[in-house]
């Protein structure tokens, strides 16, 4: 049963990945205006970052993969064994949920602004899906300080264990995604900059965005159900 799950979620992540690849192959930052790589053909190429992000995602759906077969297989061990205890999540995930929604939401506003050349509503969206990014992660934390002062909190418990890896793990990708957010604000000060010229950047920042949420719903399914 524990090599089913594991190929299945193997499976699902490689799903994932796919569809992913599909909506980057759309190209919707290439805009006419736009720059992009010719071969002899006249074909347009996919910039370098895309393929990057494209081979970037599928380690990332790989490792979730095999974290929620870790999980599977270590929840059904310990339930024969008496020492997985399970545990109420804590409510606040619910509010951090819909701020990540949100945040996603802002992010794919703003890549329609990039699109359009709009540089005066591209901005007020952009800094809105990081700051909601940046609460999300804050109220992780909030929710780890939670788990830790409950009354059913044990550190020899894998399931809590288990919370405090994946909400981590996942929340370190969102630091990363910061990162790279952060520069693009930083490119949007720059005097007589264009939209078009960081249109590519906030079309794959939106994906990933778009991807840690869709990471974040099947976590939290995963231990609402179990």
């Amino acid at each position: 049963m524990s090599v089913s799950i594991a190929f299945a979620a193997l499976i699902a992540g490689t799903v994932v990945w796919a569809l992913l690849v599909r909506r980057l192959t759309a190209k919707p930052w290439l805009t006419p205006g736009s720059t992009a790589a010719l071969n002899e053909g006249g074909q347009t190429l996919l910039p370098a970052q895309t393929i990057g992000l494209w081979t970037f995602l599928g380690v990332i759906t790989s490792l979730f993969g095999l974290f929620i077969a870790a999980y599977h297989m270590r929840m059904i061990q310990g339930i024969q064994h008496g020492d997985w205890n399970h545990f109420p999540v804590p409510r606040l995930l619910w509010v951090n949920t819909v701020v990540l929604m949100l945040g996603s939401v802002a992010m794919e506003w703003a890549r329609s602004a990039a699109e359009r050349g709009e540089l005066g509503r591209l901005r007020p969206r952009l800094i809105a899906g990081g700051v909601l990014t940046a609460a999300f992660l804050l109220g992780q934390l909030l929710a780890w300080r939670q788990v830790r002062g409950a009354e059913y909190f044990s550190p020899s418990n894998p399931a809590v264990a288990f919370f405090y890896l994946l909400t981590a793990v996942h929340g370190l990708h969102l630091l990363g995604g910061l990162a790279v957010w952060a520069r693009t604000i930083a490119r949007l000060s720059a005097p007589r900059v264009k939209p078009l010229d960081i249109s590519l950047t906030v079309g794959l920042c939106t994906v990933y965005w778009h991807y840690l949420l869709l990471v974040w719903l099947v976590l939290f399914g995963l231990m609402l159900s179990t």
